[in-house]
């Protein structure tokens, strides 16, 4: 078995969070009973909510990440990206990866993405998301986050609706006298 790589240090709460939209506008993190809104929130939500750094190795990973995608909190943090991206994508990701990174850019944000995903056992799934880069105090690019979905249910509910229509046009069809 191949040695782990180190793992790097994960913050597990920032007090100064700067958003991709406005490099000079910092957000302060508002109490809530214990701990801040915003680390309650990214902690109870239902969606997975995932960071990684400028060279894609995972260094946030919540509850629902765990849920999602079948993998220990424990087990993400300094992996790749990798352990959730399908094989056929990955040259595609990494490209498109690189080239944010390197230009601090993104055609991406405010967009929701639909795209499949792994699992920890290798089950395919269907997610939808949305990233944002990440920024420090100075503007420099950081690393990005996601906020993901696991869309697989509604995903096989639409294909097989699809599936259904195309079958009961076939039926019509079949049914209108054919025209001369």
């Amino acid at each position: 078995m191949a040695e782990r790589p180190a793992r790097p240090e994960v913050a597990t709460q920032s007090t100064n969070v700067t958003s991709s939209r406005e490099p000079s506008e910092s957000v302060s993190l508002q109490p809530f009973g214990d701990e801040a809104l915003e680390v309650a929130l990214i902690e109870a939500t239902d969606h997975a909510v995932i960071v990684a750094d400028l060279d894609g190795v995972i260094c946030f990973w919540n509850p629902a990440a765990e849920r999602i995608f079948g993998r220990s909190r424990s087990d993400a943090l300094g992996e790749s990206l990798d352990i959730i991206i399908p094989d056929k994508l990955r040259a595609r990701h990494w490209d498109g990866y690189r080239r944010v990174m390197q230009t601090g850019q993104t055609d991406y944000a405010g967009r929701t993405l639909a795209v499949p995903a792994l699992r920890h056992d290798g089950t395919r799934i269907s997610v939808e998301f949305t990233v944002t880069l990440l920024r420090d105090a100075t503007g420099a690019l950081r690393g990005i986050a996601a906020i993901l979905r696991d869309v697989t249910a509604a995903w096989r509910e639409q294909r097989t609706l699809h599936a259904r229509i195309a079958e009961l046009e076939r039926e019509l069809a079949a049914l209108r006298p054919t025209e001369r």
